[in-house]
């Protein structure tokens, strides 16, 4: 039972006495004193329990105000949060769409460079063959016309033309054809000498001397110290018998001779043959020079046995015009048969390899 109800009890229990009577009440009891006392114990209780009753409700409601405020808060920031995501998804969104756009663009730029990258090759492959179909007409018409006139300076600027030429082109596949051309150039350029030029000025040195070798048939002339037959010289401190001997025997020599005839044929020359024999040797000569600037080996061999069966056969052998004649002509011969026409096979062959694409 609380408090109150013993105060209510406490307070009804006079009123349900009987009254006193008037003498009685004049002097107070001490139950109501004692009631008192505890009415303001009581109202104080009470007095206390409203002063924290009022506490505890500022502190509720201070709560509840920072509740609100914090559920105010987190709504604001869930607000923001969900535009913020909002905003992200369409920024997503929007990012996706470019990059679709983009890979998209990139693919058919891709597509473009490869496109371009085939349509380069082919103007490369193209341009390519056309160098290569160039080099090889320039070629092979340097290489005929160094075959006609022996001259092979045409060929080598042709060769170094190419050369120059597939250096700036700059490509991986031509390298072979730039290898080759460079290789044949310096074998042309090592290989040429001035074999073609010594060999003409010795056959023009022998057509010089045609006219002045001695037949074999050659009447012995006086004075000129390089026949057998010639005459002795007569010693002037001779006694005249010994000079008229001298004499005697010199006319009969000049008149007669003895000797062996291996080539009745050269023997039996007339002047007039003679002369025209040492004119079918310069025409031989000739002949054989012709052969030798148009690099026709083989004709320049032929010729040049010719004219030495001749010269063998029809000459006298004795005489040193003769035998230089001989030595020379040999020394010919053995220079027209070492050289050859120049030949590149390694550029040509270089070239059919290029322009089959390989």
């Amino acid at each position: 039972m609380s408090d109150a109800s013993v105060l209510s009890e406490t307070v009804q229990e006079p009123s349900a006495r009987p009254p006193v009577p008037a003498p009685l009440q004049v002097a107070p009891p001490q139950g109501a004193l004692l009631s008192k006392i505890l009415l303001g114990l009581l109202a104080g209780a009470a007095l206390l329990a409203l002063l924290v009753a009022l506490v505890l409700w500022q502190k509720v409601d201070g709560m509840q105000e920072q509740l609100a405020r914090q559920s105010a808060d987190a709504m604001a920031q869930s607000m923001e949060a969900r535009t913020l995501a909002r905003q992200a998804q369409e920024t997503v969104r929007d990012t996706a769409a470019r990059l679709a756009l983009n890979e998209t663009r990139v693919a058919e730029v891709a597509l473009q460079r490869s496109q371009l990258e085939e349509l380069m090759q082919s103007l490369s492959r193209s341009r390519d063959e056309n160098l290569v179909v160039d080099i090889e007409a320039a070629v092979r018409l340097a290489l005929q016309q160094a075959q006609v006139t022996g001259n092979v300076q045409p060929l080598l600027a042709a060769l170094k033309a190419g050369e120059l030429r597939v250096s700036r082109a700059a490509q991986p596949r031509l390298a072979p054809l730039q290898r080759a051309l460079q290789r044949d150039a310096d074998r042309l350029r090592a290989g040429t000498s001035a074999d073609t030029g010594e060999a003409l000025q010795k056959l023009d040195d022998l057509v010089r001397m045609v006219d002045d070798l001695p037949p074999l048939n050659a009447v012995a002339t006086r004075g000129a110290g390089l026949n057998p037959w010639q005459a002795e010289p007569v010693p002037v401190d001779a006694p005249w018998w010994e000079r008229a001997l001298l004499m005697v025997r010199n006319e009969a020599r000049s008149l007669l001779r003895v000797g062996r005839i291996d080539r009745p044929e050269a023997v039996l020359l007339s002047p007039d043959q003679t002369f025209f024999l040492r004119e079918n040797l310069k025409l031989q000569l000739l002949n054989a020079r012709l052969a030798l600037l148009s690099r026709q080996v083989d004709t320049t061999r032929n010729e040049l046995a010719t004219v030495s069966a001749s010269l063998n056969r029809y000459f006298d052998p004795a005489s040193r015009r003769v035998q230089a004649a001989a030595t020379l002509l040999q020394q010919l011969q053995a220079q027209i048969k070492t050289s050859e026409p120049p030949r590149i096979e390694e550029t040509l062959a270089a070239l059919t390899t290029a322009a089959a694409g390989r």
